[in-house]
């Protein structure tokens, strides 16, 4: 079977896909009842969730979790969390109990310009496409009104519209950049049908009313950036320093503030530390993002971008502390939305938006990157103190004993025993062996 390929897949029912499918596995009578098992028992719920994307024959669960008192502005936020690695939600509500007793996290800056391109090739003198730029410009603004007209009325719609020269970087390559405001929409598909109408506009403006031949000009592409570094927020939490003391795991507060800081700064100079210290960040980002029905892959484009741009890779977030005050800070850029599109189809996304009291997409800015810096501020916490296995593999154990089919009365055992020890695959095997005779 794995020689041949398939045709028409699409076509095929949904029994008629899983049937399918099932024949690769080991056990296809199993394979048919886990597929069916993970979807929707509610017939309208299924065909729901069945007609959000391509081909799909079952649904994949993760976890759904709560990071408790996330303060961002004064205003308390249980932030839902879709992510499979316990020690995440248990770092971010670590980190986010002791920030939420301090003042908890403050928005510094926030802005929400999202970009898009039309790319195009012109082989005539650059003169001439200059010449036309501002007849061109009020053109393509004047067809773009009947697409925007229900974003502006939102209080949203065109903030620029600009003719960019890339030619430093290709041959004959210019741009259109058009710049949003989405307000509380992610507006994916609204920059892009924008960015469409331009490109339609742009060809009919040069072929019918300035008569320019086909082969003096080219437009390639029309599509949105996720290199949203104008989607940006900015947050910072603060504290005294003394009051480091109950979370320095024993040393004294100045040296484990110089270590944290010091930290830090690797993450700001070492492209080796910033990936996984900015992977850190992104523990706890996506979790948020996924949980609310956000594009979680956007945010990672864009904040990787965002962390190399000017030049060399290095961290989102830092750390610095100066007259007894402690303090972290993160810029992220993060282009989210809180209503249209998935968050308004999902039911889990839904409600993720109801439990965080229907945030606006400005408010869910601030609550995604206060819980990237919680989540980042644990991760390093733990670096310079007691190290990073031993609270992530203890939060592990109930993993490593269900992957063992670890009886009731052992798993309490286990728990009690390695309360105090390290935990490891091995050690917990060992251990359940010994108990056996």
């Amino acid at each position: 079977m794995r020689t041949k390929l398939i045709k028409g897949f699409s076509k095929l029912s949904l029994e008629e896909k899983r049937y399918f499918i099932s024949l690769f596995c080991k056990d296809p009578g199993n394979a048919e009842k886990m597929m069916d098992d993970f979807l929707f028992r509610d017939s309208e719920q299924r065909k729901h969730f069945l007609e959000l994307t391509e081909n799909t024959i079952s649904s994949f669960h993760l976890p759904y979790g709560i990071v408790p008192n996330i303060v961002v502005d004064g205003k308390i936020y249980h932030v839902p969390m879709a992510v499979e690695e316990s020690s995440v939600v248990a770092a971010a509500s670590h980190s986010a109990r002791y920030w939420s007793e301090r003042g908890g996290f403050k928005v510094k800056e926030l802005q929400t310009e999202k970009p898009g391109h039309v790319y195009l090739r012109w082989y005539s003198e650059p003169s001439q496409l200059y010449s036309h730029w501002e007849s061109l410009k009020v053109f393509l603004l004047e067809r773009l009104k009947k697409v925007t007209a229900s974003m502006v009325h939102r209080g949203g719609g065109i903030l620029r519209l600009d003719l960019l020269d890339e030619t430093h970087l290709l041959n004959h390559l210019y741009k259109v950049e058009l710049v949003v405001d989405t307000v509380n929409s992610m507006g994916a598909n609204f920059v892009n049908t924008c960015l469409e109408d331009i490109a339609e506009g742009i060809e009919l403006f040069f072929k019918t009313e300035q008569r320019i031949p086909a082969d003096k000009f080219q437009v390639v592409m029309a599509i949105l950036s996720n290199n949203t570094d104008k989607c940006t927020v900015s947050i910072e939490a603060s504290c005294n320093l003394n009051d480091l003391n109950l979370i320095s795991e024993g040393l004294p507060a100045e040296v484990f503030a110089d270590k944290m800081a010091f930290a830090y700064r690797i993450a700001a100079v070492d492209p080796s530390r910033a990936a996984t210290h900015n992977k850190g960040i992104m523990n706890g980002v996506d979790a948020a993002l996924i949980a609310t029905g956000n594009d979680f892959r956007a945010a990672e484009a864009a904040s990787h971008a965002f962390a190399s741009r000017d030049g060399s890779y290095r961290s989102l977030s830092s750390c610095s502390y100066k007259s007894d005050i402690f303090t972290i800070g993160i810029t992220l850029p993060l282009a989210v939305g809180t209503v249209g599109g998935i968050t308004n189809l999902h039911p889990m996304a839904k409600l993720s938006l109801d439990i965080l009291g229907n945030p606006t997409a400005k408010e869910l800015m601030g609550v995604v990157a206060a819980v990237g810096l919680a989540t980042n501020f644990a991760a390093v916490r733990s670096l310079v103190t007691t190290g990073i296995q031993k609270g992530h593999m203890r939060l592990h154990l109930s993993n490593i004993l269900n992957s063992l089919n670890a009886p009731p009365e052992k798993r309490k055992e286990a728990e009690s025993w390695f309360r105090k020890k390290n935990v490891s695959f091995n050690a917990v095997k060992h251990f359940l062996d010994e108990k056996k005779h």
